[in-house]
C-alpha cells in the first residue's frame, strides 16, 4: 500500500473538517455564548442544526454563520441585517449581490456613526459650557 501524499492528507483533513459537526455546548464553548443565544440565533433563522431526537447538531456552515452573526453585532447590524446578507448569500453564491448589499450596510452604519459621534461631540461641548457657568458661579458666591 503506497503511502499518503501531504497533498492526500491535506484533502483528508479538509473533508473531515468540512464533515465535522458540533454540539450546542461545543459552540457555546467555543464562542463564549451561552446555549440559550444559539437558540435564539436559530429561532430567528440565522442557523438551521440537524435534528437527534432532542439533540441538535450543528454542522460547518452553522458554526460559520454563527461566527458571522457575533461578527455582525459587534460591527452594530442587526439580526434582520445579517439575516438578509445570509439570503443573499444563498440566492447567488457568486456573492456580488451580497458584497454590493454589504458595502450599502457598511456605508449606512458608517454614517450612522459618524452622525452618532458629531452629537457626541456637539453634548460635551454643551456640558462643558455648562459645568463652566456652574464654576463661574461658584465663584461668585464665595
Amino acid at each position: 500500500m503506497p503511502a499518503k501524499t501531504d497533498r492526500q492528507d491535506r484533502i483528508m483533513s479538509r473533508y473531515q473538517d468540512d464533515t465535522r459537526s458540533y454540539s450546542i455546548s461545543e459552540l457555546a464553548r467555543e464562542f463564549d455564548i451561552t446555549t440559550r443565544s444559539i437558540r435564539f440565533y436559530e429561532d430567528q433563522g440565522l442557523l438551521t442544526p440537524a435534528r437527534e431526537g432532542q439533540n441538535r447538531i450543528y454542522s460547518k456552515q452553522d458554526r460559520v454563520r454563527l461566527r458571522l452573526t457575533l461578527r455582525g453585532k459587534r460591527l452594530g447590524f442587526s439580526l434582520a441585517e445579517i439575516r438578509e446578507l445570509f439570503d443573499l448569500y444563498d440566492a447567488d453564491k457568486s456573492s456580488r449581490t451580497q458584497l454590493q448589499t454589504m458595502v450599502g450596510l457598511v456605508t449606512a452604519k458608517r454614517e450612522a456613526l459618524q452622525q452618532q459621534m458629531d452629537d457626541i461631540r456637539m453634548v460635551l461641548l454643551e456640558l462643558d459650557a455648562a459645568e463652566q457657568r456652574c464654576q463661574q458661579a461658584l465663584r461668585q458666591l464665595t
